[in-house]
C-alpha cells in the first residue's frame, strides 16, 4: 500500500492545481449550475484524465491507485468535478482501453487522455435503478447497423460540450446484453435537460434518448452478449474511485471545520478548545483516515491483480458514510454559517448523499460484502 515518489509527486502536483485554480472559482461555478469545462480541461492537460490509459494512446500508463489519489485531492473542494474525470475514466475511456478493438482505442482514446473529449457511460434506465441486468433499451442488426431504442436516466458527462461519446447497455437478443458506442451528434441520440438536483451542481448530468438510434456494426464493444460482464468489471473499479472521491470530501470537511474550529470563538474563546467540537473533530480525522486506508487497500489488490470486488465495496460503502457523517459534522462545527451556500461545507453537505447511492447502492455494497463471506445477503 505504499505510495511511490512518481505517485507522490503527482498527488501533490494535482493539490497544488485544485488550491490554486479550482478553489478560487468553483463555488460561483457551483451557485450557477455551470458546468466547468475549462478546469475539466486543465486536468486534463496534467494528466489527470489519461493517467490509467495506455501510452500509446496518449495516457500515462499509470494505475487505478495514482487515478484514486488525485480524485480524493480534487473532491476536497469539489466532489463534482471529480466526479466527471471518474465517470468519463472508469465507465468510459477504460471500458475502450480494455474491451476496445485497435480502431476504437485509436479513435476514441487521444481525446479522452488528453482530457479535450469526456465519455458518459449509459447503464441506468428508469425502470431499473440498482438492477443492472434490468436493460429494455434495445438494439437490433440492420443492415450493418444497430439501430437501438431506449432511454437512459441519471447519466453523468451527457450533454456536455465536450463530450464525444456515450457507451450504451443495450439487449441484442434473447438474454444478453452487449455493449455500443454511440457518437455524440449520432441522429437519433438526444440528451433531455439538466436535471434538478440536490448537489453536484457542476457535473452535468442529464437523461438520454435514444429514438432508431443507427450505428456501425463495428462500434459493438467487446464480443456481442458480454456487455454485462464488461459492466461488472469496471464498476468494481469504480467503486473504488467513488470511494476515493468519498474520502476526499470528508477530509474536505475535516479541513475547513479544524480552520473554523481554531478561528471561531464562543464564550471567550476558540470552540476548538471545547471537549464536544475537539471529540467530533477526532472523530472526523478518524473517518477520513480509515476511509483513505480502505481505498488504497482496493486499488492496491486491483494493482497486485488480485480479486477485490468484496474490498472494492467495503471502501465505498465505508468512505461514503464517511463522507455524509463528516458533512453533517462539519455543517454543526460551522453553525449559522453551515447552512450558507457559500461555504464549502454547505456544499459538501448538499454532495455527500449522492456517494451513498451512486455506482451500486451502499444496500448493494453490503449484500457483495455478505457474498464474500459465503452468506446469501
Amino acid at each position: 500500500m505504499s505510495i511511490t515518489e512518481e505517485q507522490r509527486e503527482f498527488q501533490l502536483a494535482v493539490r497544488e492545481f485544485v488550491e490554486s485554480e479550482v478553489r478560487p472559482v468553483i463555488g460561483d461555478h457551483y451557485e450557477r449550475g455551470e458546468f466547468p469545462a475549462e478546469l475539466v480541461r486543465k486536468l486534463g492537460e496534467l494528466g489527470v484524465a489519461g493517467v490509467m490509459l495506455p501510452e500509446e494512446y496518449g495516457g500515462a500508463g499509470m494505475d487505478l491507485l495514482t487515478f484514486c489519489l488525485a480524485l480524493e485531492e480534487i473532491a476536497k473542494v469539489d466532489s463534482g468535478l471529480a466526479t466527471t474525470l471518474e465517470a468519463s475514466a472508469t465507465l468510459g475511456a477504460e471500458g475502450i482501453a480494455l474491451f476496445g478493438t485497435e480502431d476504437q482505442k485509436k479513435r476514441w482514446l487521444p481525446r479522452l487522455a488528453s482530457g479535450e473529449g469526456l465519455c458518459a457511460f449509459g447503464l441506468t434506465e428508469p425502470g431499473g435503478g440498482t438492477d443492472a441486468g434490468h436493460t429494455e433499451t434495445r438494439a437490433e442488426l440492420v443492415d450493418g447497423e444497430w439501430v437501438i431504442n431506449g432511454a437512459k436516466c441519471f447519466i453523468t458527462n451527457s450533454g456536455t460540450e465536450m463530450t464525444d461519446l456515450i457507451v450504451v447497455t443495450a439487449t441484442t437478443g434473447p438474454g444478453e446484453v452487449s455493449t455500443i458506442i454511440v457518437p455524440n451528434g449520432t441522429p437519433g441520440l438526444s440528451v433531455g435537460p439538466l436535471y434538478s438536483k440536490v448537489g453536484w451542481h457542476t457535473s452535468d448530468t442529464r437523461p438520454v434518448f435514444l429514438d432508431d438510434c443507427r450505428v456501425p456494426e463495428e462500434n459493438l464493444l467487446g464480443p456481442r452478449g458480454k456487455g454485462l460482464g464488461q459492466f461488472l468489471n469496471l464498476l468494481a473499479r469504480g467503486r473504488v474511485a467513488i470511494a476515493a472521491i468519498a474520502t476526499g470530501l470528508a477530509q474536505g470537511c475535516v479541513d475547513e471545520s479544524l480552520a473554523q474550529a481554531n478561528d471561531r470563538e464562543a464564550f471567550g474563546k476558540a470552540i476548538g478548545n471545547y471537549q464536544s467540537i475537539a471529540f467530533m473533530l477526532a472523530d472526523m480525522k478518524l473517518r477520513a483516515h480509515t476511509s483513505r486506508l480502505a481505498y488504497l487497500d482496493a486499488a492496491t489488490m486491483d494493482l497486485e491483480s488480485k480479486e477485490f470486488i468484496a474490498a472494492a465495496a467495503m471502501a465505498k460503502l465505508h468512505a461514503s458514510d464517511a463522507a455524509v457523517q463528516n458533512a453533517r459534522e462539519g455543517t454543526q462545527i460551522f453553525g449559522g454559517y453551515g447552512f450558507m451556500n457559500e461555504t464549502l461545507v454547505a456544499r459538501h453537505w448538499r454532495d455527500c448523499k449522492i456517494l451513498e447511492i451512486g455506482e451500486g447502492t451502499n444496500e448493494v455494497q453490503r449484500m457483495l460484502i455478505a457474498r464474500s463471506m459465503g452468506l446469501n445477503g
